[in-house]
């Protein structure tokens, strides 16, 4: 959540022998069933049936920039609708991207910022997936992912989420490495009306929303308003750095046992204004409020609080019928962001007693002495980011069998504004220590050499082609290459293919290699005064190549069976090494990761009033230099949903996930992450007076003690006993249509 960064610890498990075998069983086993469930199925499926098993299909456009059924697409995807969300009950993104196979949202110390795991990809620093909104980027230059000062994102002005697992850089370009996330946001059509609703919960959390459908001066309309705000789970974190400090050096100014800083203030509003071939888009993410977890030293720090302001705008202009073949679509969006301190952020509590270098920074390897802060280690960082991007996408389809589709762009990515102040370290104006005691303000370092970051610019020229070519019945061969040429680090190339095989009229195969890139971000590049992390200019991209082989067998509307296996690389991974004679380490492109596994998934509509859902994701990965494996993603993911509308308007909605074996990373020695279950309850009213709708949930329901790993630390970790999830909590929401 800033740029002072501090390592710490985890724990992992393993799920036995018997689970291995079984999963092994499960991943061989199941291309074998689902060809012997088709055959058998044949016979009692019709020709004339397939219009109406294709038209009740998800359509999908995240894997190529067409729309095309998820069933033919060349990706894995997963498609989730907002009657997916309702009916879950969820009340943030995180919620939802935890019900797909293979995505498991861990949690970071600083904020509980989610931490989106793909296929056992794991990085507390350095995000690896992309996240889009309506197909553009959100995120932020400074770290590489959405925010730091995220809050997470509501769900009741979302359309649909369509969800890649597996490389999508020859698309999207950089960051879509282990993973691709679409949000696609309401319209007129998906709201057509007026609705309004709330909700409040446990953690003093209280939701309002309003959204509306129409048209105004021949647009089509639709706007959205989202409020919530909670004082935040408050699980107790037994043990902090601050701790093993005040355990060394004789204080008690550690925190611990103290429960976690997850207070939120957010405000989400969205606009949507389309006519003819035109489409306006703007909104507002404005979050206060926002504590910062478990400490962003990993020591607890019930001061802090955080602010920011995100506000986007895109226009696109989209012509299906251009020209004779062809279709045209060319758009241009800005992004501003901020990271603002409304409280300070005290990295180590009032009281503490730090070992200090000659810099006046911590230095815990070559101290010259140790220094009592009455009123805490305190540095406030903020910044300021701007992010333009232009496009400009063609697809031909006047050659026969072939759809092309090619375009070129640019993205400014710039940290226009840095701003910190602090009360340890060197004043540059006087060349002496910072004085930190109790009535003495704070010393503004902004625009010095004592600033974390200098203000930084990226430019990203880039071009992309690709083919889809239908060369024989029932095949399609999609091909494409996407250059980019970055103005800091240089150029990449990060070509796909994918073979797609209807093998029957209900089943699906798929072959598919992609490359991937994640792009150094600023902190990794520029970094210069940190007291834990430094950057390094001479950084490469991360780079990944993956093999997958999928099936999907749909044998009739009712019912959906997937599979897929995959094979990856990981190359390039930029690691922070500790530096010689130093207290800090430096960016550095080191090790190598790779991994396999395979998810299986299941869709089943039982009765008209019955569906059921679930899926189980298995993954394997190395961490090759030090050959074992990589750490904190679990082997093992099991999700289990039922909807049951028992009688006529009343919808009941349990499901469970299980997450299994998480082992500790290579130098962690801890025990093993211990294992948990989860299980939520919702209960749905609709259709009262044919306007209200009321729901009541219950989150967490046997109040298990779930934990995400916390960082590794060397030579313990700073919260030992990992980061503590929410325990039971409950819900209740009215929403008026009209």
């Amino acid at each position: 959540m800033t740029h002072y960064f501090f390592s710490s610890g985890n724990r992992f498990c393993t799920a036995g022998g018997m689970m291995k075998s079984l999963t092994v069983s499960l991943v061989t086993a199941a291309p074998v069933l689902i060809w012997a469930t088709a055959s058998l199925a044949a016979s009692s499926i019709e020709e004339e049936d397939l219009a109406q098993i294709y038209g009740s299909e998800e359509m999908v456009s995240i894997a190529t920039g067409t729309r095309q059924p998820v069933s033919k697409a060349p990706a894995v995807a997963s498609v989730v609708t907002a009657a997916d969300i309702k009916a879950m009950g969820a009340t943030d993104i995180d919620e939802v991207l935890e019900t797909v196979p293979g995505l498991h949202v861990a949690r970071s110390n600083s904020g509980y910022n989610p931490i989106y795991t793909f296929r056992g990809i794991h990085s507390a620093f350095n995000p690896q997936v992309l996240v889009l909104v309506n197909g553009i980027p959100i995120s932020n230059s400074f770290a590489g992912d959405r925010g730091q000062i995220w809050g997470g994102m509501p769900i009741q002005s979302i359309a649909r989420i369509e969800v890649v697992r597996g490389p999508g850089s020859a698309v999207y370009g950089a960051d879509a490495f282990a993973g691709v996330i679409n949000i696609i946001t309401k319209t007129k059509q998906d709201i057509e009306g007026t609705e309004v609703g709330g909700r409040v919960g446990s953690f003093d959390t209280y939701e309002g929303w309003a959204l509306h459908g129409g048209e105004w001066a021949g647009f089509d309309v639709a706007a959205s308003v989202e409020y919530h705000t909670s004082a935040g789970q408050k699980s107790i974190i037994e043990y902090d750095l601050q701790t093993q400090l005040d355990q060394a050096l004789g204080t008690h100014a550690s925190l611990a046992p103290g429960p976690v800083n997850l207070s939120r203030d957010n405000l989400d509003a969205r606009l949507d204004l389309s006519r003819d071939h035109w489409r306006f888009r703007g909104g507002l993410q404005h979050r206060s409020n926002f504590g910062n977890g478990a400490g962003v030293a990993q020591a607890l720090d019930s001061t802090n609080r955080y602010g920011s302001d995100r506000w986007n705008a895109d226009l696109t202009y989209q012509n299906a019928e251009f020209a004779d073949n062809w279709e045209v679509t060319g758009q241009l969006s800005y992004l501003n962001t901020s990271q603002i301190v409304e409280r300070n952020l005290t990295l180590f509590p009032p009281g503490a007693r730090l070992p200090i270098g000659a810099n006046g920074q911590i230095d815990f390897a070559n101290p010259v002495g140790l220094v009592a802060f009455p009123n805490g280690y305190i540095g406030n960082p903020e910044n300021w980011e701007r992010h333009a991007r232009g496009n400009l996408s063609a697809i031909y389809n006047g050659f026969e069998n072939h759809i092309l589709r090619f375009g070129a762009g640019i993205n400014y990515d710039s940290i226009y504004k840095v701003k910190v102040s602090q009360n340890f370290g060197v004043d540059p104006a006087t060349g002496t220590p910072i004085p930190f005691m109790p009535g003495v303000p704070l010393i503004d370092v902004s625009g010095t050499s004592s600033t974390f970051l200098p203000t930084k610019d990226r430019k990203d020229f880039f071009f992309f082609v690709q083919d889809q070519w239908k060369f024989a019945k029932d095949w399609a061969l999609t091909g494409g290459v996407r250059y980019d040429r970055y103005s800091d680090f240089g150029e990449t190339v990060n070509p796909r293919a994918a073979l797609v095989w209807e093998t029957r009229y209900d089943l699906t195969t798929k072959f598919m290699y992609g490359s991937a890139f994640r792009a150094p971000n600023f902190a990794e590049l520029y970094a210069t005064n940190n007291p834990a992390q430094l950057g390094n200019s001479g950084l490469k991209p991360e780079t990944m190549d993956t093999i997958e082989l999928a099936f999907d067998y749909r044998p009739h509307d009712k019912l959906r069976l997937g599979l897929n296996v995959f094979n990856y690389w990981w190359k390039d991974i930029i690691r922070y090494v500790p530096d010689t004679r130093a207290p800090s380490s430096t960016a550095q492109n080191t090790g190598t990761q790779t991994g396999y596994g395979g998810e299986l998934e299941a869709e089943w509509k039982a009765l008209d009033n019955l569906k059921l859902a679930g899926s189980y994701s298995y993954q394997k990965s190395t961490d090759n230099a030090a050959q074992q494996d990589a750490g904190y993603a679990p082997h093992h993911q099991v999700y289990l949903r039922t909807i049951w509308e028992f009688v006529p308007d009343w919808q009941f909605t349990p499901q469970a996930k299980w997450i299994i074996g998480r082992e500790r990373a290579a130098g962690d020695n801890r025990p093993a992450i211990d294992d948990y279950t989860w299980v939520d309850l919702t209960l749905r009213r609709k259709n009262i007076h044919d306007h209200f709708e009321v729901a009541f949930s219950v989150r967490n329901l046997f109040d298990v003690d779930a934990r995400e790993p916390s960082l590794a630390g060397n030579p313990t970790a700073a919260i030992p006993n990992d980061l503590p999830l929410a325990g039971r909590s409950f819900y209740g929401e009215i929403r008026v249509n009209f």
